[in-house]
């Protein structure tokens, strides 16, 4: 079975996981623009880490035979430098053109204030001008208000909830997404977010429509594996492998293909890919 990563941040991980990836069936990641761990101070560094993500860690994970592609975005804790973040806002749209640009994200809230809010609106936008999907990032603290709030503003904008995946949803937060009609993702990341046995148990429960697991790798304690391991948690639990196959690998592909730039890239891998 091949397994498609659809949040993973390679740029903070050694090449060594690439080829682990690889071997353990790891065939397509989407890698999200996130925050780097300190504040950046001017537009530029925003937009060579753009460059970046859509150039040279595209070579990087294809030379272990994965298709890597980006989603932009300026994210939600720098979105609260208003004059960067317009800045940074203003200077997306070539990169949302890159062929490797399949989504905005991640927006969405940190510590749920104004300034991201805006930041979020306008994203939102260009994601409606570009025809993309959207990675929304919802935050650690007061994780339930933020959901609402990011809901709220999408019901207000008319948005078209089937191009919005909601992503690091808990227990509390999955029911709501799913009643609104967005996608609901879920990362498995050791201690902070889920693990493979919670993420199950919430596919026990809600199913596997609009449903994607990821791993959200980054700098921190994480794993480039979790989404084989849900894999294997939801054998154990007696699901069928088509239902193993769709959470894993069909429905992100579903989920981004309305970009129009997945295209063949990533046929030829299914119809090779093993069915058990």
């Amino acid at each position: 079975m091949y397994y498609f990563d659809p949040h993973i941040h390679m740029y903070a991980r050694v090449t060594d996981d690439y080829e682990r990836m690889a071997l353990a069936g790891i065939r397509a990641t989407i890698e999200p623009a996130f925050w780097l761990g300190q504040p950046r101070k001017h537009p530029g560094s925003f937009l060579d880490y753009f460059a970046h993500l859509t150039g040279y860690e595209v070579s990087r994970a294809g030379n272990f035979g994965i298709e890597l592609f980006a989603s932009l975005a300026m994210n939600p804790r720098e979105a609260n430098d208003r004059k960067l973040a317009e800045d940074v806002i203003a200077g997306m749209p070539p990169f949302l053109a890159h062929p490797r640009t399949v989504a905005v994200g991640e927006v969405g809230f940190d510590s749920i204030t104004d300034a991201e809010e805006e930041a979020l609106r306008r994203q939102l936008e260009l994601a409606r001008q570009h025809g993309l999907p959207v990675i929304v990032h919802t935050p650690h603290r007061n994780k339930l208000d933020g959901v609402k709030r990011i809901l709220a503003v999408l019901r207000e904008m008319r948005y078209d909830m089937e191009r919005v995946n909601v992503d690091h949803n808990t227990e509390e937060t999955v029911g709501i997404v799913r009643e609104a009609g967005a996608w609901a993702g879920h990362t498995v990341y050791p201690v902070t977010k889920l693990s493979p046995e919670r993420a199950v148990n919430i596919l026990e429960r809600w199913g596997t429509e609009r449903m994607l697991v990821n791993s959200s790798a980054d700098w921190g304690v994480s794993d480039p594996l979790s989404v084989p391991k849900v894999a294997i948690e939801m054998r154990r639990r007696g699901f069928s492998e088509d239902e193993i196959r769709r959470t894993v690998w069909e429905n992100p592909i579903e989920f981004f293909s309305p970009s129009g730039k997945l295209g063949p890239l990533l046929q030829a891998a299914g119809e090779a890919a093993p069915k058990g």
